[in-house]
């Protein structure tokens, strides 16, 4: 993963919130809250945050005694969380960075995290920090992508740009969100974290949107996809993302869209 990965910045949180979320993430964070919720939490961390699509679905879930800290490692994406979440004592917001917990041991009976570990520098070392702040018998629940040709609507992006940029194409999508994939070597670094129970369901869902359009805004504009594409080229966000939807439209239709997302849901145990 490149450092510039990990900068939502700009005009991306609202564009990931408004575009990404229902078109991927909602669906996801539904199941996430669900699990959670089935643990009977009274201490939940949220590690990558994002724009809160977990925190919303989540917190109504939660008794009325729990104590629920969220956290990000953008600002601006925990910000624009925190202006979407109604006013609730139960909930703490706090930047913060899941490779250095800002947090006593033990201080947690849940950890959750929806699609952050790509973005891990060190993935073994932030799940250590996940486990330190575990109570035990605490759980660490998170998902993450499947390999990108099991994500549609991704992997026809990918592709469509590639052919805008041939010589330097966009990979942003392939390389990190669907980048950690492979079921072994996540297990292997939960194992090399302290965690020896270990639980993986893979997970398919549809991507549903009104149009091929709202794909191609999504994937361009509310990723660091934008920032790659704007790098190779600064006048040629709007074409790329015209050329996006049209590959799009010639594949799925000009109406109505619909097409596969699979992620890996994890279960970890302390």
């Amino acid at each position: 993963m490149l450092e510039a990965d990990k900068v939502f910045a700009g005009s991306i949180p609202e564009n990931y919130d408004r575009h990404m979320v229902p078109l991927i993430f909602e669906p996801y964070a539904t199941d996430i809250a669900r699990r959670a919720a089935a643990f009977s939490p009274l201490a939940v961390l949220e590690i990558a945050a994002g724009t809160g699509v977990v925190t919303r679905a989540l917190a109504t879930k939660l008794s009325p005694e729990a104590r629920y800290v969220v956290t990000d490692l953008n600002q601006p994406m925990l910000d624009y969380a925190a202006s979407r979440q109604g006013a609730d004592s139960r909930l703490t917001w706090r930047q913060a960075d899941a490779m250095k917990l800002p947090f006593e041991d033990a201080a947690f009976d849940l950890v959750c995290c929806q699609f952050g570990a790509m973005f891990f520098p060190d993935r073994p070392a932030a799940y250590r920090e996940a486990k330190r702040v575990l109570k035990p018998g605490g759980r660490f629940l998170f998902n993450v992508w499947d390999r990108i040709e099991e994500n549609i609507f991704a992997n026809d992006v990918t592709n469509a740009l590639a052919r805008i940029f041939p010589d330097d194409p966009p990979r942003f999508l392939a390389r990190t969100p669907h980048g950690y994939h492979d079921k072994d070597l996540i297990r292997g670094d939960l194992r090399a974290a302290g965690f020896a129970d270990v639980a993986i369901e893979t997970r398919a869902e549809q991507s549903r949107a009104s149009s091929p359009r709202v794909p191609a805004v999504a994937y361009c504009r509310g990723t660091v996809l934008r920032t790659e594409i704007e790098a190779r080229d600064p006048e040629k966000l709007e074409a790329a993302t015209d050329y996006a939807a049209a590959a799009l439209a010639e594949r799925h239709g000009h109406g109505e869209v619909a097409a596969k997302i699979q992620a890996h849901i994890i279960v970890a145990s302390n």
